[in-house]
């Protein structure tokens, strides 16, 4: 418990390496994740390799975790291997579609999630990489995926060269759980929902660096855009036509 309420995103890593044993170790941990139909429809690429971090780091807008860090693991919807098996097997699958692609990315996600805390309970630091969707195609050249695998998350993983103070920038409890069934949020709610978050220090400073008058307005101009949102949007359902789960 203690472990999960205090995780702290880890970008600086030393140069340590991460014991086999040990990344073996986490892997078995994701390889126990709940999973639709127990199925498993999702695959782990491990990158320990500098070369190909580099050309990976690109991808995750060269930030600099995706070559210090020891690891970088890309975590996969994959329904190729499953297919192979019906196929091998006398059954017909049919799961290029949307809804198994979902089924995989949350497994894929389930996966990630477990890999992180067994990594963090050995003393390792992780960060999540949100860059991998936006430049799913991409990633799929460098990591030789074939059809019906599509990049999910990527994290990296490592020893902490040093270790931040816990972010107090999350919601409370009251604005993000609902009891039997939604409660929709008035203009009231809103404001005590987000009052301890807009009123950091650090807060502050992201509205003054960027010149707006709300916290809300760094997220819709500058991180978060309607463009970038859209345009990768696009990449990204290519890409799902691509690797075979558009079917109609």
């Amino acid at each position: 418990m203690d472990l999960l309420k205090n995780h702290k995103t880890i970008r600086n890593y030393s140069s340590r390496k991460i014991e086999e044993h040990i990344l073996t170790e986490l892997l078995e941990c994701a390889a126990r994740t709940s999973n639709t139909g127990n199925m498993q429809t999702y695959s782990i690429v491990v990158t320990t390799d500098a070369e190909l971090k580099a050309r990976l780091s690109p991808c995750h807008f060269n930030q600099k975790m995706t070559t210090e860090a020891p690891a970088v693991v890309t975590f996969c919807a994959d329904f190729n291997r499953f297919n192979k098996w019906c196929e091998q097997r006398n059954a017909t699958p049919g799961y290029d579609n949307f809804l198994s692609f979902s089924s995989a990315m949350i497994d894929a996600m389930l996966a990630a999630q477990n890999f992180c805390i067994a990594a963090e309970s050995k003393g390792l630091g992780i960060c999540y990489l949100g860059t991998t969707t936006y430049t799913a195609d991409k990633i799929i050249d460098i990591l030789n995926l074939p059809k019906f695998v599509v990049p999910i998350t990527t994290v990296t993983v490592g020893y902490p060269a040093e270790i931040p103070t816990l972010q107090e920038d999350r919601l409370p409890l009251n604005g993000i759980v609902h009891y039997e069934t939604y409660k929709d949020y008035s203009p009231e709610n809103i404001d005590e929902i987000y009052r301890k978050k807009e009123a950091l220090e650090s807060s502050a400073k992201f509205i003054e660096e960027h010149n707006k008058e709300t916290l809300a307005q760094i997220f819709t101009d500058i991180r978060y855009t309607k463009q970038n949102n859209v345009h990768f949007s696009k990449v990204f359902l290519k890409v799902l036509e691509k690797q075979g789960f558009m079917c109609q």
